[in-house]
């Protein structure tokens, strides 16, 4: 299909226009929907298809998801369709999401060329209500809603905790999700996988904690604190649950969340505070400096596994074990200014440069990268 490529800091996406007709049969609804004496039910959902698993249940959990709130959606959006003349009947992009990663060929310098379809069917981040009224709307008027045209905008090759923070963010309003963030969100449903709790739980006292270097400076979406942030909290979120979902099983034989969320804080505690040490005062939290931007701070946590792995007990004199092991940072702290630093560390992207980040400071204090680094 054609295709235009949009490229947005370290992120790649696509914006396509399908015909309703061919749209429709290349998503799938994880949700049921009602028209006139007709219904749409949801596609069966694999156990190891988180996404799908976790927007499904927040929608059936949610009251402006209620089987009677969804029907009036549904068949407002379905007269609109069939009563807009001058007014396009779907103006707005639906988000679509693919795990599998498409191929692009561009045609110019334009970012427009051939995108490839996916294998599976596209899960819906955003405009479930608008393709499940234009379904009804299909088969009432099928000649009518031929003719219509839906902008979409396509995200692959993504994990699972990129596609449901989107879900989360975009459907954030008083009438939908309460919650403004994901890591929020994890912490109180029921059904969020024990290893997501944990790790939320470990970003709460990161926060919160009067002895954490963090204190305060996670970008929480309405956090009570006023002062500079340095990292957001899906950011922080995803690192430690990297970290937790590597070790889930060991964790769960030491005692679960309950003795090992304090333990692991404290690991992430004496951590960071060896880094500063190493850094100094005068580049931690420094602006003119990247050691406190959310690239450094990831790639910190991606060390503080490693060393963890190697030399995490006994916790007494810990932290000046780690001061001493991280002491050579201490040389390359001109390498984190601001200025050129994106040049002395050239990536891809982000995610290639906090793996190099990591690569380079760990072999810096001889810390051996974990295999799944």
């Amino acid at each position: 299909m054609h295709a235009t490529q949009i490229r947005q800091k370290d992120g790649i996406f696509y914006f396509a226009n399908y015909r309703a007709a061919d749209l429709l049969s290349k998503v799938r609804f994880i949700s049921r929907f009602y028209g006139e004496g007709e219904e749409i039910a949801p596609a069966r959902i694999a156990h190891d298809d988180d996404i799908a698993q976790f927007i499904a249940k927040i929608e059936r959990n949610d009251k402006a998801f209620q089987r009677t709130l969804s029907r009036a959606k549904v068949r407002a959006l379905r007269n609109f369709y069939e009563t807009a003349v001058s007014q396009p009947p779907i103006p707005g992009t639906v988000l679509l999401f693919t795990s599998e990663t498409l191929r692009f060929q561009s045609d110019n310098s334009d970012g427009v060329g051939r995108l490839a379809e996916p294998g599976s069917k596209f899960l819906i981040i955003d405009g479930q209500h608008r393709l499940a009224a234009l379904h009804f709307y299909m088969k009432d008027k099928p000649e009518e809603a031929a003719s219509i045209q839906v902008p979409c905008m396509i995200f692959d090759g993504r994990s699972e905790d990129f596609a449901t923070e989107m879900f989360v963010i975009i459907n954030s309003t008083p009438t939908r999700i309460n919650k403004s963030h994901l890591v929020d969100l994890y912490e109180r449903v029921s059904f969020a996988a024990p290893d997501r709790r944990f790790a939320a739980r470990l970003v709460e006292r990161l926060y919160g904690e009067g002895d954490s270097p963090l204190r305060y400076r996670i970008n929480r979406l309405g956090g009570r604190s006023q002062r500079d942030k340095w990292i957001l909290q899906a950011e922080l979120f995803n690192e430690l649950h990297r970290w937790v979902r590597g070790r889930w099983r060991s964790i769960q034989l030491a005692g679960g969340s309950g003795k090992e969320v304090p333990r692991y804080y404290a690991i992430v505690r004496d951590f960071l505070k060896a880094a500063r040490a190493a850094f100094g005062d005068s580049s931690w939290g420094n602006d003119n400096y990247m050691v406190t931007k959310p690239v450094t701070l990831k790639a910190f946590i991606r060390v503080c596994a490693d060393l963890a792995r190697e030399d995490a007990e006994p916790e007494d004199g810990r932290q000046a074990r780690w001061e001493e092991r991280l002491a050579p940072w201490g040389e390359r702290v001109r390498e984190f200014r601001a200025e050129g630093f994106y040049e002395r560390f050239a990536a891809k992207g982000e995610v290639e440069r906090v793996a190099r980040i990591h690569r380079e400071l760990a072999r810096s204090a001889g810390i051996e990268v974990g295999r799944k680094s």
